[in-house]
C-alpha cells in the first residue's frame, strides 16, 4: 500500500490534484472522450508527447548508443503461427472472475489485493491509526472497492492478509479462487457471488487480408520480431557475439479491467532489448566491472514467499557473486536500468528491484527481476529484466527449420567420442516400407546411453528393439543386417549453439506517469498550483521566455532569444500574456519547464537577461551567449543549477514571484 506517499517537499501526496493537472494541461486525455471514452485508452497531448519523446531519446542514448545495439522496427501485426509457437496463444493470460448476475468482470488477483488492503485500512482506523485516503477516477467509482467499515481484525488475521499481499503475484487461478472463498471476497459493489477465476488471453485477435483466412494478433510485445530476425542481425553484426538488438514501438494487451490511469492500459509504448549471449562460461558481461559497485534495493523471492516485503541494499557485484542474481549479464542490465531511472529523474528512495516468484514467472523465463517504482497506487512494475534462456530461438527454429543459431570456428579442434549409428538404407526401406522414415527417425534420436546399451544387444542377440509408439505395437525389431552401432571419434572444428537472451523491457507510459508522481510538489504559498520538477533533460519544454510587458521594445528580443535557443536545439515557449510574471511562471511550473528568461528594460539597454531556476526560483543575469551556454549545459545534464549560480551573477533586483 502507498498511503505514506509524500511529495518532493515532504507533504502528503494528492493524486487527484496531480491527475487533474495532467488532464487540464493536456499531458494526456481519455481517447474518444466526446463519445464517452473507452476504458484503458488514452491520447497524449503536447507536453505528454514531448515528455515521452525525451525519455525515449535518453533511453536510446543510454542503451542503444552506449551498447552499440542494433535497432529494428518490426510490424505490430503478427500471424497466429508465430504467437502459437512462442507460447503466447496458450499461456499469455490473466485470471478473471465474473459476477453472473451483473456481468461485471474483475481481474482476480487485483480484486483480492484491493479487498484485503481495504480491510487492513479498516483495521488501522479501528485502532486509531491515521490512514490516508486514495482518490480514484470518478468515472470508475462502480469498480472501486467500497470503504470497509472500521473493524478491528485479530492480529493473526492481519498477519495472514499481509503475507498474502506480499506474494499476491505468485497465486495461480485455483489458488486465487480458494482465497476468494476463504476470505468471502465478493463483488464489492453488490456483494454478489463471483464465479471461480478462469484464464483470459490478453491478446487482441484480428485477421490479415481481405478473405480473413490468415488469423493474427496485435503483438503483445516487440520481442518476437527481434527473435525472428536473429540470423539476419547476426550476419549484419559480422557473426560477432555477443550483441543486442533493440526495438521501440506500440504493443497491445486486452486488459480485463483497466484502471489506474496510464499505469494499466490496452495500447502502450514499449522499449525492449534482446541481448544475445553465449550460454557457456556463466553468461559473463565484458563491462560488468564498470557497474559492480552500483547499489540496488533488492526484494528476493524467498523474502516474498515468507510473506515479507523488506528489501536489502546490495551491490550488484555481491548479488551476482552470491547467486542472488543469476549471472553477470542479467546483473549488468539491472545496474544499467537503475542508472537510467535516476537519469530521467526517478526518486532514488522509490526504486526497488523485485524478483519474480515461480508461479508468476513468464513461460519463457529462467529468472526475472522487475524494476518497480513506488506510486500512490503502490509499487508498480515499470521495467522487467528477464533471462529468457534459449527458449524463443529454440522454439522458432524447431517450428520453421530456420538456422537461428551461432556457428563459430573453435580455437582448438574438439575430439568427441560417441556411439554412431549406420543404417543400410537399401535394405531398410524394403523391410519397413511406409514406416521406414519413422523408424529411422526414432533410431537417430536415441541418446548416447541407449546407443551403447543397444550395441551390446546387437552383438549378443543379433538384433535391437526400439520404441516407436506410432508403429504397430510400439516396439520395432531391427536385425544386425540392417544396422551397425560403433564407438568412433569425431573431430569438431566448428561450434554450433543457440544463444541465451537477457531481455530488459520498459513500459514507457508507466515511466511517464511514475516520473510525474515523483516530480510533483506544491509551493507553501500556492498549494493549489503544483510544480513538476522534471530534470531539464526530460522536461517537455526547456525554457519559458517572458517579456516583462507587451512593450514594443521587447518584441525583437523575444525573436532573438527564440532563434538562439532553436539554433542550439532547445525547445522554448513564449508567454507574453497580460498576467503578472509570477503567474506566468507558475503556469509553466505546472508544465515542468525548468528555466525561464525574463526580458526587461535593462535587457533593452545592455542586452542582458535574467535566467530563472524553476525549483528554487533563484535568478542570475548575464549576456545572451552566457545564458544560452548555461541553458545548454543544464539541458545536456553536464551542469546543475548550483554550478550556473556559482558562475553567473545573482539577480535580486526584481521579484518575479
Amino acid at each position: 500500500m502507498a498511503g505514506d506517499m509524500t511529495t518532493k517537499d515532504g507533504r502528503p501526496f494528492d493524486r487527484a490534484q496531480l491527475e487533474s493537472l495532467m488532464k487540464r494541461r493536456l499531458f494526456y486525455t481519455p481517447s474518444f472522450d466526446i463519445y464517452g471514452g473507452v476504458s484503458g485508452l488514452y491520447d497524449y497531448g503536447p507536453p505528454g508527447c514531448a515528455l515521452t519523446n525525451n525519455i525515449v531519446d535518453i533511453w536510446r542514448k543510454h542503451f542503444v548508443l552506449k551498447e552499440n545495439m542494433l535497432e529494428v522496427d518490426c510490424t505490430m501485426l503478427t500471424p497466429y503461427e508465430v504467437l502459437k509457437t512462442s507460447g503466447h496463444v496458450d499461456k499469455f493470460a490473466d485470471w478473471m472472475c465474473k459476477d453472473p448476475k451483473t456481468g461485471e468482470i474483475f481481474r482476480a488477483d487485483h480484486l483480492v489485493e484491493e479487498v484485503l488492503e481495504s480491510r487492513l485500512k479498516g483495521d488501522k482506523e479501528a485502532r486509531g491509526e491515521k490512514v490516508e485516503e486514495k482518490e480514484e477516477d470518478p468515472k470508475k467509482k462502480k469498480k472501486k472497492v467500497k470503504n470497509i467499515a472500521a473493524v478491528k481484525l485479530e492480529d493473526a488475521v492481519v498477519q495472514e492478509y499481509e503475507e498474502i499481499l506480499a506474494k499476491i503475484d505468485n497465486y495461480n487461478g485455483e489458488e486465487l479462487g480458494l482465497l476468494m472463498k476463504k476470505y468471502d471476497i465478493k463483488n464489492p459493489a453488490t456483494n454478489g457471488e463471483l464465479l471461480p477465476p478462469v484464464a483470459f488471453n490478453l491478446m487482441f485477435q484480428t485477421s490479415i487480408g481481405p478473405s480473413s483466412n490468415l488469423p493474427g494478433y496485435l503483438r503483445p510485445e516487440t520481442a518476437q520480431g527481434q527473435f525472428l530476425n536473429f540470423a539476419k542481425l547476426l550476419e549484419f553484426n559480422q557473426q560477432s557475439m555477443p550483441f543486442a538488438s533493440a526495438s521501440i514501438g506500440k504493443s497491445f494487451r486486452n486488459e480485463i479491467s483497466p484502471r489506474a490511469g496510464l499505469l494499466r492500459v490496452r495500447e502502450f509504448l514499449m522499449a525492449e532489448i534482446e541481448h544475445f549471449v553465449d550460454p557457456e562460461g556463466g553468461k559473463k558481461h565484458p563491462f560488468f566491472e564498470e557497474v559492480k559497485d552500483v547499489e540496488l534495493e533488492l526484494l528476493n523471492r524467498d523474502v516474498q514467499l515468507a510473506g515479507k516485503t523488506h528489501v536489502e541494499t546490495t551491490k550488484i557485484g555481491k548479488a551476482v557473486k552470491t547467486g542472488l542474481v543469476d549471472n553477470e549479464t542479467l546483473g549488468y542490465f539491472l545496474a544499467r536500468i537503475q542508472l537510467f531511472l535516476l537519469r530521467i529523474g526517478a526518486d532514488p528512495k522509490k526504486i526497488r528491484f523485485r524478483q519474480h516468484m515461480a508461479n508468476e514467472m513468464a513461460h519463457y523465463a529462467a529468472d526475472c527481476w522487475d524494476a518497480e517504482l513506488l506510486t500512490s497506487y503502490g509499487w508498480i512494475e515499470c521495467v522487467g529484466c528477464a533471462d529468457r534462456s534459449a527458449y524463443d530461438l529454440s522454439v522458432h527454429m524447431k517450428k520453421t527449420g530456420a538456422p537461428l543459431m551461432v556457428r563459430e570456428p573453435r580455437k582448438e579442434p574438439l575430439k568427441i567420442e560417441e556411439w554412431q549409428v549406420d543404417i543400410d538404407k537399401k535394405k531398410f526401406g524394403p523391410k519397413f516400407k511406409k514406416d521406414g522414415k519413422t523408424v529411422e527417425a526414432a533410431i537417430e534420436s536415441l541418446t548416447q546411453d541407449l546407443r551403447e546399451k543397444l550395441s551390446l544387444d546387437l552383438e549378443k542377440e543379433g538384433k535391437i528393439v526400439v520404441d516407436v509408439p506410432s508403429v504397430g505395437s510400439g516396439k520395432v525389431e531391427v536385425p544386425k543386417e540392417l544396422i551397425a552401432i560403433e564407438k568412433r571419434t569425431r573431430v569438431e572444428n566448428v561450434r554450433e549453439y543457440t544463444p541465451n537472451v537477457i531481455e530488459p523491457s520498459f513500459g514507457i507510459g508507466r515511466l511517464v506517469y511514475a516520473l510525474c508522481e515523483h516530480s510533483y510538489w506544491a509551493r507553501a504559498e500556492d498549494e493549489a498550483r503544483g510544480v513538476l520538477s522534471f530534470p531539464p533533460t526530460v522536461a517537455p519544454t526547456k525554457v519559458l521566455i517572458v517579456p516583462l510587458s507587451s512593450h514594443g521594445d521587447f518584441k525583437p528580443f523575444v525573436r532573438t532569444l527564440s532563434n538562439a535557443l532553436q539554433d542550439i536545439g532547445i525547445s522554448s515557449r513564449v508567454d507574453d500574456s497580460g498576467a503578472s510574471i509570477g503567474k506566468r511562471y507558475a503556469r509553466n511550473d505546472e508544465l515542468g519547464t525548468p528555466l525561464g528568461i525574463t526580458i526587461d528594460f535593462q535587457s533593452v539597454k545592455d542586452n542582458t537577461f535574467t535566467l530563472r531556476d524553476r525549483d528554487s526560483t533563484k535568478q542570475v543575469r548575464s549576456s545572451l551567449d552566457k545564458i544560452c551556454k548555461a541553458i545548454s549545459s543544464l539541458v545536456n545534464g553536464t551542469e546543475q543549477w548550483s554550478d550556473v549560480a556559482a558562475r553567473l551573477p545573482a539577480f535580486e533586483g526584481q521579484d518575479v514571484d
